[in-house]
């Protein structure tokens, strides 16, 4: 299986995260930049409100409760905490092993080297465009109930193998139509699929909550009638998305499908922010979302920042992702930690953990090695990821509470730099 261990470990040293002493002028985040292109986020106006800490939605968070790493990071130990992830796409998970599988189940010659090179984007790519060519091998060998359920059953396993005790995944049921299965055998086969998993892993199964996502590039109407089918199909499917180019397709003519998910009772989320230039953030904003998937292009646009912090709408961020698209160079120049100091509620998600060969915990422990956050600073942001979930209060209240506690005691763990 490729996860990200076999990739990643090599370059972790042994499951282990060197962090710091990176030969930087400044260590501490707070003494630089982090941004999108030549706008960046810092200054005194975010410093101060990082100094804002112990706010319930785990944002504005100092220093104090843990310094910057200067040691390694325990894997075992990160992965042992409770964690939630709200940004994961089914088709973008496909274990390398299961489509070759799958692929000689279709009468197609697939050797398993073939699977990771179509499966596993590289390290850093041009462009979303680019990027979204690594799904095609997925979709097409998603196209069978037995397929879908087996594949959902298999992220699920992942996931709990990686810690995770609540996750939401998504997918497009109308990519999924080619050999004649309606939109809700689709979704029956992906809730099928949970319902396997749990049946072998009983307590340990993460709760999971089902996102539906429509494709900005599908008719209008056939997104409207897509959110129909979503809200009556009820539990576990909790949300409704857009996703899909950003460039060559702009989300107002698919207004009316957010208009019927959330007359349906659906929770709203859209991509936007994976293309040069805030505007496509801007528009999805207008169709009532309360979460944005990546966002990040939001760092250049100090207007924009404000309009996040006033409506109180949370960016689902995937830095290893968004190298891979383009959109930032290298983990360093990612916006996560400087959005979550300038005051916007962030979350930290693998996108795809076969697309981009990561893990959960493998995502936190590179991602905080990159932007020097403190131990509190990761665990703010890995605990916002229950506080925004979309799944019912009465399960992520207690789930949140039990991740509090623990996430506390680990930030504890090590003392701060002097």
């Amino acid at each position: 299986m490729v996860d990200g261990s076999r990739k990643h470990r090599a370059e972790l040293g042994e499951g282990m995260v060197r962090c710091g002493g990176r030969g930087r002028q400044a260590l501490h985040p707070r003494n630089r930049g982090n941004g999108v292109g030549q706008r960046w986020i810092g200054g005194p106006e975010s410093e101060a409100e990082a100094d804002d800490h112990g706010h319930d939605d785990g944002r504005h968070c100092s220093a104090a409760g843990g310094a910057t790493y200067h040691q390694r990071m325990d894997l075992d130990r990160l992965r042992a905490l409770p964690k939630a992830e709200l940004h994961q796409h089914l088709d973008g998970s496909v274990r390398p092993e299961t489509a070759v599988e799958l692929a000689a189940e279709a009468g197609i010659a697939l050797t398993l080297e073939e699977a990771v090179a179509r499966l596993v984007a590289p390290p850093h790519g041009r462009d979303q465009a680019e990027l979204l060519r690594f799904f095609d091998l997925p979709i097409a060998l998603l196209q069978t109930a037995a397929s879908l359920r087996r594949v959902t059953s298999e992220l699920v396993d992942t996931m709990a193998a990686d810690g995770l005790t609540y996750a939401e995944i998504r997918w497009a049921p109308r990519l999924h139509l080619e050999l004649g299965l309606s939109v809700n055998e689709v979704i029956e086969a992906v809730a099928a699929g949970i319902g396997e998993a749990a049946s072998r892993l009983g307590p340990r199964t993460p709760f999971i909550g089902l996102i539906v996502t429509a494709m900005r590039s599908h008719p209008p109407g056939a997104n409207v009638e897509l959110a129909r089918s979503a809200a009556a199909f009820g539990p576990p499917l909790i949300g409704f998305d857009l996703a899909g180019p950003e460039a060559a397709y702009p989300a107002p003519p698919h207004a009316a499908a957010f208009v019927a998910a959330a007359a349906g009772g659906l929770a709203l989320t859209a991509h936007a922010g994976e293309v040069p230039g805030p505007e496509r953030i801007r528009e999805v904003l207008t169709l009532g979302v309360r979460r944005i998937a990546h966002g990040v292009t939001a760092a250049g646009d100090p207007d924009l920042l404000a309009l996040l912090r006033q409506r109180d709408v949370t960016l689902d961020l995937c830095p290893t992702s968004n190298v891979q698209a383009g959109i930032v160079a290298d983990l360093d120049a990612h916006p996560i930690g400087a959005l979550h100091r300038a005051g916007v509620s962030v979350t930290l998600s693998t996108d795809d953990r076969t697309v981009s060969a990561t893990t959960l915990t493998e995502e936190m422990a590179r991602t905080a090695e990159a932007q020097q956050l403190t131990r509190a600073e990761l665990s703010a942001i890995a605990l916002n990821g229950f506080r925004r979930a979309f799944g019912p209060r009465g399960v992520l209240e207690p789930m949140t509470r039990a991740a509090t506690a623990a996430w506390s005691a680990w930030a504890a763990e090590a003392p701060g730099i002097t």
